[in-house]
């Protein structure tokens, strides 16, 4: 009897431990927003027709009124929300955000909440003395012009920029903050970044200079002990760098996911629950394993606002660990969506200061559209139209005697214009802008032969074996490139005007300063000399679409074998 005693007694003493504890589980949701690029306004996004898988349907997706929507009733269905950002909130934005140095989105991300922001390459775009103001805030830009327009102040991102592979180069220490632990509910949720160390391939040199970038698995999991020992309940990796999947976005658990976020998730610490990441633009929701041979989610929205990546998870908090998980991409769809009335407020002045430019008509086309979706053998349509306009810009004595024009297909952001129908055939300033939205420099410089091919063989493995990066050329300028042989022999027949380029001769040739200072792993560019600057590259897209009436060149620059 006396041990039946004991027992009760016990047992009343573990059921009031538990009342005064409480619940050990706690269910959150996370949000994440990736590649957004300063697209306050919703864009023409593709989604599958729910009557028939093999067709697709059109709709107006993204927007800050609709994201603001979609955040407004997941916190009203469940307060333990947080909002994340996977890089790539700001640069090679449209007019409406660019021409204001992307402060209205800053703003904008501000006030929906975001928590913590991993930095993508295009916050580099700007250098790093830029990304640390956006950071803190202030008006002392690099780009006095658009600073403080929005407002005659900038506070800055309230949220952090992270990243455990960014290290400054002087001092050998992180450059940014590795990680961001939120408290959510009762549970405390470490966030932790990195950004795709072949950053600097893909971003002007300028931009990242004085600092390097490290392998991102070897840094995230340098930084889990710390993080462990700050008492996290959950871990989530926010990974700027992605790769493709077979399937369609709205698949769960898919298990088609190639690239390089493969290899990084396979061997992320076991304690990472689930990946968030970017870059890639495409949208999946897919399962990886990792070092443990236990899968885990890794998934990525569609770029520009049109996808929200969702992660549903229950946390013990006693056990600091994650006991469900549950993931899904949400089409913002900007018809269907509440708007967020103080992001309609922002979205308003914005256009209010940017309108006036952006409408403005420019030119007419010859057809509604000029994709930049290339063929088979590298080339787009609007590739061949802005390489043309920066020879026309270069091509007098006075501004270089260019004769051959180089474009990098990544500097190529959007089609011309962006959404059709488009019956009037009408361009505006700011469809041209969202084509060209960086401000680059048209460069002139002096280049042999020699060294033109050993440029035009760096577009192979480009960026990652089995990857090219084929540049976009001027009319006149023609090659043919074999699939089918070695990297470092595949470029032949190299010709300008019928006439075979001779390898010890000299060429003036024009790009953009990105190109010129060697991006996008185009070493060879950066050989060049008898450096010449130029006309911003928009401006000479601008002057090219008004000279007259612009149908797109069809015939073939580039000829390709196998």
């Amino acid at each position: 009897m006396k041990n039946n005693l004991l027992l009760i007694g016990a047992a009343l003493s573990l059921s009031s431990c538990s009342m005064i504890l409480g619940p050990s589980t706690v269910d959150v949701t996370v949000i994440g927003v990736n590649d957004f690029h300063g697209n306050l306004l919703p864009t023409s996004f593709r989604v599958p027709d729910p009557a028939d898988r093999t067709k697709t349907l059109t709709v107006q997706a993204g927007g800050v009124e609709a994201i603001g929507g979609i955040l407004a009733e997941a916190r009203k269905a469940n307060p333990n929300t947080v909002f994340v950002g996977v890089g790539d909130m700001t640069g090679a934005s449209p007019l409406i955000s660019g021409l204001l140095r992307d402060e209205p989105t800053i703003n904008a991300l501000n006030s929906l909440g975001m928590a913590v922001n991993v930095v993508g390459n295009h916050e580099f775009d700007y250098g790093f003395a830029e990304l640390q103001r956006y950071q803190k805030g202030g008006c002392n830009s690099n780009d006095a012009a658009k600073a403080c327009k929005f407002n005659n102040t900038f506070e800055g991102a309230k949220f952090p920029y992270i990243a455990a592979n960014v290290i400054d180069e002087k001092t050998g220490q992180p450059a940014l903050p590795a990680y961001k632990i939120v408290q959510v509910g009762s549970a405390k949720v470490a966030f932790v970044g990195a950004v795709l160390k072949d950053t600097p391939t893909v971003v002007t040199p300028a931009g990242v200079a004085g600092l390097k970038f490290e392998d991102e698995v070897k840094s995230i999991n340098a930084a889990i002990p710390a993080i462990k020992r700050m008492g996290a309940d959950a871990i989530v990796a926010l990974v700027h760098q992605g790769g493709t999947s077979g399937d369609a976005f709205d698949i769960v658990n898919c298990k088609t996911l190639t690239g390089p976020i493969v290899d990084i998730a396979r061997n992320l610490d076991p304690a990472v629950s689930a990946i968030m990441t970017g870059h890639t633009h495409r949208g999946y929701n897919c399962l990886v394993p990792g070092p443990d041979g236990k899968d885990r989610t890794v998934i990525q929205g569609d770029a520009l606002g049109h996808l929200l990546q969702r992660l549903d998870m229950t946390i013990d908090t006693r056990a600091n660990r994650v006991t469900a998980i549950r993931a899904s991409n949400v089409v913002v769809d900007a018809a269907k969506t509440p708007k967020d009335v103080a992001m309609t407020a922002l979205v308003q002045k914005a256009k209010d200061l940017t309108d006036p430019i952006s409408r403005t008509v420019i030119a007419t086309l010859g057809v509604e559209q000029i994709t930049r979706a290339a063929a088979p053998n590298g080339e787009s349509l609007l590739g061949r139209v802005i390489a043309d306009s920066q020879l026309a810009a270069a091509a007098p004595a006075d501004k270089g005697g260019a004769v051959i024009a180089f474009m990098n297909p990544g500097g190529i952001r959007a089609d011309l214009p962006v959404n059709v129908p488009n019956a009037s055939k009408q361009v505006t300033y700011g469809d041209a802008f969202t084509v060209q939205p960086f401000g680059n420099i048209l460069t002139v410089i002096t280049l042999t032969g020699a060294q033109i091919k050993a440029a035009l063989e760096q577009q192979f493995d480009n960026p990652s074996a089995g990857s090219n990066r084929l540049l976009q050329v001027s009319r006149g300028f023609t090659y043919t490139w074999d699939n089918a042989k070695a990297k470092g022999d595949k470029v032949s027949e190299i010709k300008l005007n019928g006439q075979a380029i001779d390898p010890a001769a000299s060429y003036r040739v024009v790009l953009n300063n990105f190109l010129a200072d060697g991006g996008d792993g185009f070493t060879t560019f950066a050989q060049g000399t008898n450096r010449l600057g130029g006309d911003l590259d928009i401006d000479a897209f601008r002057a090219f679409l008004t000279s007259g009436t612009v149908t797109p060149d069809t015939t073939e620059r580039i000829k390709r074998l196998n």
